[in-house]
């Protein structure tokens, strides 16, 4: 892609309105914009970085045996009154009349929709285990959204939901997803916790979270500076508390949830009539479980882990592009041929590339390079003219090698 022909609105500083360090660079690095408090557009870099993800996404959960599908947005209220959970979500779920007179909401999840479609079509055992899941926006009315996409109204989520005749099935696919998820967040460069915690609205027994270790965290647990085990946080044991595994001190951690996975039981089964006859003719209600992995908010956790003073370190499965191929003086002709030789010579090989094309300084274009955090910068400028030698800079290292067009193509691929 030619910087001039997408579009990718930086700024030399970040709005007011940023309260975290994922949220200022999210803004500074063009990747999205705000439309309204807790509302946000994602621009082409953000687009691009939010595809990234939901691929990796969709890779690990289709290799779990998990097939996908998209449930509605809008939701019949009336699901929720059976299963009680309207009253538990309160002001947070937006809610409706239409002309026709029904209560409608805006999924703020979808546990009933999918119980229901569920109830609809699985009658027997035979039928049984089932692993369906989505990538679909959410809506919440938060009072006080905050850090960008981290609590945002409207918002991508990654929900995935097993259906087993017997508690043992469902044991067996907890632990599938629990390593799917391991994976997931191994991908994208994440140094991540998994705890025990409280299944709270969303009910059943067993519970994990995952969460991502940041200064500017909402949620704090008890983490272990050693072996990386981690407790829910309980303020009067915080300061003695002392590492089940190792022995070691545990540490007061601010943290930010990307995922939560949960031991559903009968809750909404039962609730909502989804039952099934067993081997032996006699009708049970289906044991579920759920999985849900904040999509969007998946683009903040990684930018705090990943930053420094200058701006974005995108890890390479997650960045908007691989490489930025930076013409310190398009002007010049020889410059310009041989930005735009490379660039084509890249796209030829599948590397997915940036070309900075703007008739900009060399200063504003180097600052812009390290701002957007694509992990490989190819700068041809005053060296080449001189040597014919282009340079490569490794973003998170912050170091360069030179080499001619060949060598430097070669090194990449």
């Amino acid at each position: 892609m030619l910087w001039t022909k997408t579009f990718i609105p930086t700024l030399k500083e970040a709005p007011q309105e940023a309260d975290s360090i994922s949220h200022k660079l999210l803004l500074r690095a063009g990747l999205m914009r705000m439309l309204m408090s807790g509302v946000y557009t994602y621009l082409p870099l953000g687009l691009r970085v939010l595809n990234n993800i939901e691929n990796i996404i969709r890779q690990e959960m289709d290799s779990s045996g998990a097939a996908e599908l998209l449930l509605p947005a809008l939701q019949p209220l009336e699901l929720w009154l059976k299963t009680g959970r309207d009253k538990d979500l309160g002001e947070t779920m937006i809610r409706f009349t239409d002309r026709r007179g029904r209560k409608i909401c805006l999924g703020p999840t979808h546990e009933e929709v999918i119980t229901d479609l569920v109830k609809g079509h699985v009658s027997s055992y035979k039928q049984l285990p089932l692993v369906l899941y989505q990538i679909q926006t959410k809506f919440r009315d938060e009072l006080r959204p905050r850090f960008g996409p981290v609590r945002a109204c409207e918002f991508v989520m990654k929900d995935a939901y097993s259906f087993d005749r017997d508690q043992e099935g469902l044991e067996k696919n907890y632990k599938i997803m629990l390593a799917a998820y391991n994976r997931i967040f191994g991908r994208m460069g994440l140094d991540f916790l998994v705890v025990e915690a409280d299944a709270g609205v969303m009910g059943g027994s067993v519970s994990h979270e995952f969460m991502v270790p940041t200064e500017s965290g909402e949620d704090v647990v008890l983490a272990c500076p050693k072996c990386h085990c981690a407790l829910p946080y309980k303020e009067e044991v915080a300061d003695k508390k002392l590492c089940p595994k190792c022995n070691e001190a545990l540490v007061v951690t601010n943290t930010v949830e990307i995922g939560h996975i949960f031991q559903l039981g009968t809750k909404y089964s039962s609730s909502l009539g989804a039952n099934f006859l067993d081997a032996s003719g006699k009708l049970q209600p289906i044991i579920m479980g759920c999985y849900g992995i904040g999509v969007s908010r998946l683009i903040s956790a990684v930018i705090e882990q990943n930053h420094d003073d200058a701006g974005i370190i995108w890890p390479d499965e997650v960045s908007p592009y691989r490489v930025i191929v930076v013409p310190l003086d398009i002007t010049d002709e020889k410059i310009s041929g041989c930005a735009h030789a490379v660039y084509q010579e890249l796209n030829n090989a599948g590397v997915q590339a940036l070309l900075d094309d703007r008739d900009e300084r060399a200063g504003v274009k180097f600052k812009d390079a390290d701002l957007l955090g694509i992990p490989l910068e190819i700068i041809i400028g005053k060296e080449f003219l001189k040597t014919g030698n282009l340079e490569l800079k490794f973003r998170r290292e912050n170091k360069k090698i030179t080499g001619d067009k060949e060598d430097i193509l070669k090194h990449i691929r």
